[in-house]
């Protein structure tokens, strides 16, 4: 009997993972022979940020500048499809645009020199003080904990980026006058919001130096960093539901100037959470499992497909309990985020997730059943009663009991109001 194809589709993807690591091993040891050539530029790898199932992320200098990047490596052994996959995140760093989330500087994709798949690089801006998670590991081994005020405010602002992403309103030609203004009206006042507290020539917007049509140059270079790769090009449908918004904009339907197409992050936790260099805002990064937040579940064979992606994209101890054991006739939305987000707040005051305790990782016990139960508690601290109820409120197991990202955020400023 011969092996099933999903067991040579799994050895090929261990060949890759193998490589990629051997590779960042030579970045670690071998410094001078660790460089990349990515459409006549020569990148050399300093060492190794991070590492993922399909993919590593690589401190990478320009040589010819100077500069540096955060070069996120993706490998693609499937070719086209798996490139598709990787553009979708791609395309939700250029869709979704705001000061806490992280701004794409360029991408590339090249022919795999070590296989017959695609490699997807993307760009992206250097933290230097890490992420979250970060922050959260050097407060255990220094025995400390954030001020709360500290906490609250890293946490509004990376509720803020989630924002942009369960508000973002598709574009549709004009309909009737008397519906658009009461069809964009909430969306003008959070954007009125943002903006008057950032712009987008404000210094702490993590800006690319350079954005020009043919892709984004530096350091007064007219030469692009790399030819830019536009997924909407090609015609390529990047998420699910995007037919449905272009049909609209042809159409001219829809409800005035733009349509509400929530999307969900599905991955949030702290580090998926860069501080930026003022030491103050929070970076909202890696939208690899991003997608249209509103999914219908009719059968058995799409509840198991949306379990499936869960599993592999979603963080088993930030992740919803309804992704879980995902339900047929049941609707999944953006309140996914939501739980994730009660998980980051309450691993920000605590340094771990709510189901990250000895219990769980001890003694043996489930992570999927403590969240499927959302069996947690409060270990003591000298944190407010507010700030402990605005967790609990995110960690609710109906998504119908939890607060949405507005609601989220105004319950977050009383927080803060309380701290003042």
């Amino acid at each position: 009997m011969s092996p099933p194809p999903q067991f040579f589709r799994a050895l090929e993807n261990i060949k890759d993972q193998v490589k990629d690591a051997l590779w960042a091993l030579s970045s670690c040891l071998c410094q001078q022979s660790a460089k990349i050539k990515i459409n006549g530029r020569t990148f050399n790898i300093v060492k190794v940020l991070g590492e993922g199932g399909f993919s590593f992320v690589y401190l990478a200098q320009d040589e010819h500048s100077g500069r540096q990047f955060a070069l996120k490596k993706i490998r693609c052994p499937t070719g086209s499809e798996g490139v598709k996959e990787a553009m979708r995140e791609v395309e939700a760093y250029r869709r979704f645009k705001h000061p806490n989330i992280i701004r794409i500087l360029d991408s590339a994709v090249v022919q795999d020199p070590d296989g017959e798949g695609k490699i997807v690089y993307l760009f992206l801006p250097l933290y230097k003080r890490g992420n979250l998670q970060d922050a959260i590991n050097a407060n255990v081994v220094n025995g400390t904990h954030f001020p709360e005020q500290e906490m609250v405010r890293l946490f509004k602002g990376t509720c803020e980026a989630v924002r942009a992403m369960h508000d973002y309103r598709a574009p549709t030609r004009p309909g009737n006058g008397s519906n658009n203004a009461s069809s964009s009206r909430q969306q003008q006042v959070h954007e009125q919001e943002d903006s008057n507290r950032h712009s987008d020539d404000d210094e702490r917007f993590p800006q690319p130096e350079g954005d020009g049509d043919g892709g984004y140059s530096y350091d007064g270079a007219s030469v692009p960093l790399v030819t830019r790769h536009r997924v909407e090009e090609e015609g390529d449908t990047v998420f699910d539901g995007d037919e449905e918004t272009s049909r609209l904009h042809q159409n001219g339907s829809g409800d005035g100037e733009s349509e509400l197409v929530p999307y969900a992050h599905r991955d949030l936790k702290p580090g998926n959470v860069m501080i930026a260099d003022d030491g103050t805002t929070p970076i909202l990064m890696d939208f690899g499992s991003t997608i249209k937040a509103r999914v219908e579940i009719n059968n058995r064979t799409q509840a198991l497909l949306q379990q499936d992606l869960a599993a592999e994209q979603s963080t088993m101890a930030y992740r919803a309990p309804e992704l879980f054991d995902v339900k047929t006739g049941q609707a999944l939305d953006e309140k996914v985020d939501i739980w994730s987000l009660g998980c980051t707040l309450f691993a920000l005051a605590y340094s771990h997730s709510p189901f990250e305790n000895i219990q769980t990782t001890e003694q043996g016990g489930s992570i999927a059943m403590a969240v499927l139960n959302a069996q947690y508690k409060h270990p003591s601290s000298a944190y407010s009663q507010g700030l402990k109820d605005l967790i609990d409120s995110m960690l609710k197991i109906n998504p119908k009991d939890r607060p949405d990202i507005h609601e989220v955020i105004k319950k977050t400023d009383r927080v803060l109001q309380s701290l003042a």
